[in-house]
């Protein structure tokens, strides 16, 4: 560990990261001021904007920082008219996923006490589960490498390795394991399309192996369209998923969808040593400025973060505090009056903010 206290870079990134940020930097001094769980914050920058500046989207010394830090908190990074000369979206915390090793991408889809759903079956309200998404391999493997060949045609190549599977399964039965110690099913349920796909066989065939090593969890195996469909059907029959990369970025848009908008899901990229933290809405740069951003799953990324950290061997205080913050945020949703602008409602960025701090 690089200090007495842990080492977090900030990234506030790009179109409405920064005003995530503000918020969840609010959060972090009243959480500190309530428990005393400080945080050694370094403000860098990173993004589209860092592109236009310089020329490099993930400078060196943003890297560096970042393999001796704790942990990263990330806004958001992007922007739809600032790209590579060819053609593609400037995205590096994909490239930090890579250069890190954060292989195990998890999406925590929870709907919180009083939040909008589109789904009408009162078990929607209990809906709580976990998208782990392989963030390494797959698609995004080589996606620096793809080639058009003459404009008639573009190919694009997909990855799975044994080393990063058994990884990412270990690491969702493991999660299994842990959400049935607090009452939930105990199952991991493996996405794939291993009927059409031969990486996909592959793929299922060491989630069977692995499998073998948890028998205390249950397990289930989905193609990844019969997947789509249970997400809208029937949710509240997932535990823990696991799934390839593309997939897994489909998906989770999905299940965010289930619990209010994008606005409202928080997720980490977790390696064998470090982890990156960030809302999983992009920079949404329509709504820049206009105070109608959604910081909730920032705030929520914010928890994700305190709880690693006191899993990484910090002091409790760490657990309390994300706990305490936690509790704050379904507080603030409870009685169904805050609703925000992506759920059709009129709460905008500091009324939920207000309204999160008004219970820490």
């Amino acid at each position: 560990m690089s200090t007495k206290i842990p080492r977090i870079i900030i990234l506030p990134g790009d179109g409405i990261g920064g005003e995530v940020m503000e918020c969840a930097l609010s959060i972090i001094d009243s959480i500190y001021r309530t428990t005393r769980a400080e945080l050694d914050l370094v403000h860098l920058q990173a993004g589209a904007g860092t592109y236009l500046e310089t020329g490099d989207a993930l400078p060196d010394n943003v890297i560096e920082a970042i393999k001796l830090s704790d942990g990263v908190l990330l806004g958001a990074m992007g922007l739809p008219d600032v790209r590579y000369p060819d053609g593609t979206e400037i995205i590096p915390q994909i490239d930090l996923r890579m250069i890190l090793d954060l292989y195990a991408g998890v999406r925590p889809i929870r709907l919180l006490p009083g939040a909008f759903t589109p789904l009408k079956d009162d078990r929607a309200r209990e809906l709580d589960f976990v998208i782990v998404r392989e963030s390494t391999e797959g698609l995004f493997a080589r996606m620096h490498e793809g080639k058009i060949e003459d404009d008639k045609s573009a190919e694009d190549r997909l990855i799975i390795t044994r080393k990063t599977s058994e990884r990412l399964f270990d690491y969702a039965f493991e999660l299994a394991r842990h959400r049935k110690s607090m009452g939930h099913l105990g199952k991991v349920t493996c996405v794939d399309k291993a009927n059409v796909f031969k990486s996909m066989a592959f793929f299922r065939n060491i989630f069977e192996e692995r499998a073998k090593a948890f028998p205390d969890i249950l397990t289930d195996k989905q193609y990844v369209d019969a997947a789509a469909l249970n997400f809208v059907r029937n949710p509240w029959d997932f535990d823990v998923v696991v799934t390839e990369n593309m997939f897994g970025d489909i998906l989770s848009d999905l299940g965010a969808g289930l619990i209010g908008g994008m606005g409202m899901a928080p997720s980490a990229d977790i390696g064998d040593n470090i982890a990156v933290f960030q809302p999983s809405h992009g920079t949404a740069p329509d709504i820049m400025g206009k105070g109608k951003s959604n910081p909730t799953g920032m705030i929520l990324s914010v928890v994700l973060l305190l709880k690693w950290l006191a899993a990484q061997g910090w002091s409790d205080n760490y657990f309390k505090a994300a706990n305490l913050l936690d509790q704050a945020v379904c507080r603030a949703y409870a009685d169904g009056k805050l609703v925000p602008y992506e759920a059709g409602g009129n709460a905008g960025t500091k009324d939920i903010l207000n309204r999160v701090l008004n219970y820490l």
